[in-house]
């Protein structure tokens, strides 16, 4: 019984958080709840090929009140 509660309980969502040096390099991984810090970026996923390499800005994920605000001025932009 206590298994099927388990199957709808809440869960932590876990996200992808990268490690940059002063260049932009990525140096590190990290998979958490939370931010884990000054010198990590979310990232949309893992990728082993861009470790100690730039990061590509693609990569990156734009945060919820970022993607609020491009939207209202692409929507500005539209109606002129």
């Amino acid at each position: 019984m206590q298994f099927l509660w388990s199957l709808f309980a809440p869960r932590h969502k876990y996200r992808n958080f990268a490690m940059l040096d002063q260049q932009g390099v990525c140096l590190a991984f990290k998979r958490c709840c939370l931010s884990p810090g000054d010198n990590w970026v979310e990232v949309e996923e893992i990728r082993l090929g861009w470790l100690h390499k730039p990061l590509p800005s693609s990569a990156r994920v734009i945060p919820s009140d970022a993607k609020s605000i491009s939207m209202r001025s692409t929507h500005a932009r539209g109606r002129h």
